[in-house]
């Protein structure tokens, strides 16, 4: 490992992706700061139900685009990764400035889906890449734990800036100071080291080893609709309970040290275990926790409960990344990655759906069905594991 802490430091390729990185999360930060004040707190429950949900709706529509065209042009194009990052970050930068312009029109909601389908496929080039920027698939977790913690602390230090700006001036201002670090980061992306052509398909014994990643992405779904799940009912039961909107920003501060927390944790558990045992403890720590959080449920209950699953998603994604850039072939990654993303996304979406669409959904019965869905998917999935490493002894 020490060869991988060498490697990270100062002007190296990974400080590049990493500087491009924390601008780009910190500009997505300022525009979810813009989007929560615009579509939830500034309505009554009644009227922010609707929102939310064509919100919902709109943040599935991307997905068409990153699996299908996103994905290939990624790993077909030469140099094609660094150039896309570039692109998706002039593109939101425009559309921030187009946001700004049409807070109150219906043209907004266009422009949102837009630079969320910007976004995703900026993480799916930005998981891609990594691999062309650390020495070897040791120092993948590593490296993508300290790209979980730049994004975490770019969120820290300007979703506040987003907050004071969204209070003195309004929504319009956090998206223009959006676009401006889009604009930087696009500035960044040009300093990327390019990545090789890979434009040959993977072979049939390449497809096969695709079934451990098949495996973890069904963890990885879980986690997501969790993660969803929980952020919508916990913010329904507040906004039912006539809490102060910043009671809502500290339950978003545990989830954003739960992050941190996976972050800090996911590589150094990486050093006496495999990723897919790391998988396994991402599912079901949280379940334990959100099953006592049932029973004590309350305020603290809701904060701790938020900072357990962000736990167990930062430190689940961490190793999911890992595995696909450690196993899946390097002409299929970019398409890897899209094609599971969009999954994901979907799934967070589903999770969502459920508190949004059920208007009176007790709180405590939500954190119940939550601890039985990751306990039920975790022993699964370990289950899962367990079988397909006792075929691979048989078979060799």
């Amino acid at each position: 490992m020490s060869q991988s802490r060498e490697a990270l430091p100062g002007q190296s390729p990974f400080a590049r992706l990493a500087l491009t990185h924390a601008l780009a999360v910190g500009a997505d930060t300022l525009v979810a700061v813009a989007l929560a004040g615009s579509i939830f707190f500034s309505a009554t429950l009644a009227a922010a139900r609707p929102k939310v949900l064509l919100y919902l709706g709109i943040t599935m529509v991307p997905f068409a685009v990153v699996a299908p065209v996103m994905g290939p042009a990624l790993d077909r194009t030469r140099g094609g990764r660094r150039f896309m990052v570039a692109l998706f970050a002039l593109g939101r930068a425009v559309l921030c400035v187009f946001m700004a312009n049409h807070l109150k029109s219906l043209l907004f909601y266009p422009a949102a889906f837009g630079a969320l389908a910007l976004s995703k496929g900026y993480l799916v080039a930005k998981s891609s890449l990594v691999p062309a920027v650390v020495p070897d698939e040791t120092a993948l977790v590593e490296a993508n734990s300290r790209l979980a913690l730049i994004a975490v602390l770019a969120g820290v230090a300007l979703g506040p800036v987003g907050a004071g700006l969204q209070t003195l001036v309004g929504a319009r201002w956090v998206l223009r100071l959006a676009a401006v670090v889009n604009l930087a980061s696009v500035v960044a992306a040009f300093r990327i080291p390019k990545a090789k052509r890979t434009a040959a398909p993977p072979a049939p014994a390449e497809q096969a080893e695709l079934h451990a990643i098949r495996l973890a992405a069904t963890a990885m779904t879980v986690l997501r609709a969790a993660v969803g799940f929980l952020t919508f009912l916990a913010a329904f039961d507040l906004k039912r309970s006539h809490a102060a909107s910043w009671l809502f920003g500290l339950v978003i501060g545990a989830g954003a040290l739960g992050g941190f927390l996976g972050a800090v944790i996911a590589p150094r558990l990486r050093r006496v275990m495999r990723e897919e045992t790391i998988l396994v403890g991402s599912l079901l720590v949280p379940a334990v926790v959100t099953l006592f959080g049932a029973r004590a449920f309350g305020n603290t209950a809701i904060g701790v409960v938020a900072c357990a699953v962000a736990v167990g998603a930062a430190s689940g994604r961490l190793a999911f990344d890992s595995l696909v850039q450690r196993d899946a072939p390097e002409a299929a990654r970019g398409r890897t990655f899209a094609r599971f993303e969009t999954r994901f996304q979907l799934a967070w979406v589903g999770g969502a759906v459920i508190p949004a669409a059920i208007p009176d959904l007790p709180g405590r019965l939500g954190f119940l069905l939550l601890a039985v869905g990751l306990a039920f998917f975790g022993l699964s999935y370990f289950g899962a594991v367990r079988a397909s490493r006792s075929t691979e002894v048989v078979s060799g």
